[in-house]
């Protein structure tokens, strides 16, 4: 049975970000199955986008009584089930706007609600502003919680953090988010690369894909420094934006290496996955470990990249039970990396392991089934 969605997200492209990839991906993907597909976003710079049967519908503003008024009339006009995709930076007011919540709750049904982030957390010893700004957003996930009529969230260590603020009849649906860079490239484009990089084929190239911001880069940075110098074959290559300021802190933190360093930058989705598969295997750590959230090592694992990683208070129990991952302690990632380095056997199964995983877990076609099919959907 095909339906119409209103898809309402902070973010779609031309905007840059996880959760406007994501959109995208939900809206082809709701589309291609037959539904009617409207997403509203809030006015930006550049082309959006023209995707069959999906229609995107720009905001004025950012989600203030202007665009309110203008989804009001849009729903008014074609009711359909909305989805929410949140994140409590993407709607404006300074990431506290509650009006927009409260909008939610009293004027749509049936909702569902996509937490990609819940709220900003509260720290002892925290300025004020944050203070105030956590608790804001917090009473703005309570309203959403009352609101929906279905929860879904990226990771399963939302759940008891949202369990907290509302007493629900249903619980959360896990949807982890897929990659959104293409799955698969080709060999001979994937070996051009490398003679480009100048990395012969007895060398390593283990790889690095975030934005490099200063918790991960603290646990990088070290493990980076000790493989450039235990090992004079292997190269790194850092990908993502901030990749050229990071290559240029090691080079000054390490003594040896830095010819055997390469920065890409922020690349486009082809040249993201190119670059991946070129690498024999990636140095993902995360400070609360990786989880379904981290889209940098989604994107490593649906090409079957092998994985150094940690895990930590977010981390769902499927890595370690699937062992599609290495798992590392902070301390112990470089020592990981040149165990994994001179055995290509195991290299290899947790390269098949990866892909396996991502297929049986996070591909797209889980995501569609999830909204289409999931309880609640006799009520739109």
């Amino acid at each position: 049975m095909s339906r119409r969605w209103h898809i309402i997200t902070g973010e779609y492209p031309p905007q840059f970000g996880g959760v406007a990839d994501y959109s995208r991906q939900v809206a082809g993907g709701l589309a291609r199955e037959g539904d009617e597909v409207v997403v509203w976003a809030p006015q930006c710079d550049g082309a959006t986008p023209e995707d069959v049967d999906v229609e995107v519908r720009r905001l004025p503003g950012h989600f203030g009584p202007r665009a309110l008024a203008a989804l009001d009339a849009g729903l008014a006009r074609q009711p359909g089930r909305v989805l929410v995709q949140y994140t409590p930076h993407a709607f404006g007011l300074k990431a506290m706007n509650v009006l927009f919540c409260a909008w939610l709750l009293a004027r749509c049904r049936p909702l569902d609600v996509m937490f990609h982030e819940v709220a900003y957390p509260f720290v002892y010893g925290q300025p004020l502003r944050h203070k105030v700004m956590a608790a804001v957003q917090w009473g703005m996930a309570s309203l959403l919680l009352h609101a929906a009529d279905r929860v879904l969230i990226s990771i399963q260590g939302w759940s008891p953090v949202l369990r907290r603020l509302a007493h629900r009849k249903q619980g959360e649906i896990w949807v982890p988010v897929p990659s959104n860079v293409p799955t698969h490239v080709a060999a001979e484009d994937v070996s051009a690369l490398r003679q480009r990089m100048q990395v012969g084929p007895h060398a390593g190239l283990v790889g690095h894909f975030g934005t490099y911001g200063g918790p991960i880069t603290q646990l990088l940075a070290p493990a980076i420094c000790d493989l450039l110098s235990a090992d004079p074959d292997l190269h790194v290559l850092l990908l993502g934006k901030g990749s050229s300021e990071f290559a240029a802190e090691l080079t000054r933190k390490c003594v040896r290496g830095a010819e055997r360093t390469h920065a890409a930058g922020g690349l486009g989705a082809d040249a993201v996955a190119l670059h991946l598969g070129a690498c024999d295997l990636m140095l993902q750590p995360y400070p609360d470990g990786i989880s379904s959230r981290r889209s940098s090592a989604i994107a490593a694992l649906a090409l079957g990249r092998p994985i150094v990683t940690t895990t930590g208070a977010l981390s769902e129990p499927l890595w370690a039970e699937s062992g599609a991952v290495a798992i590392a302690a902070p301390y112990d990632l470089a020592r990981s990396v040149l165990v994994l380095r001179t055995d290509a056997a195991q290299r290899a199964e947790l390269g098949r392991r990866a892909a396996e995983l991502y297929q049986r877990r996070f591909a797209l076609e889980h995501t569609i089934h999830a909204l289409r099919e999931a309880p609640g959907m006799s009520e739109s």
